[in-house]
């Protein structure tokens, strides 16, 4: 189940809570009962390497396409 992250907007009390996707979002403070409101951070992917490109995967061909050596 995913985590998220609420914040209230009167008392600033932040808490994080998992919830499945289909539940509806908390909207009651906890603490004093104020508004909450979803907190966004990073997302939870992260692509580690040099990247994906074109050429960083398979052998470089020995001649251009189309070429009739």
């Amino acid at each position: 189940m995913p985590t998220y992250s609420y914040a209230c907007k009167k008392c600033g009390h932040e808490f994080d809570i998992q919830q499945s996707i289909n539940d509806a979002a908390l909207t009651v403070c906890p603490k004093c009962q104020g508004d909450l409101r979803k907190v966004f951070g990073n997302v939870g992917v992260t692509f580690k390497g040099s990247g994906f490109y074109r050429n960083d995967s398979g052998s470089s061909p020995s001649a251009p396409k189309g070429s009739d050596s």
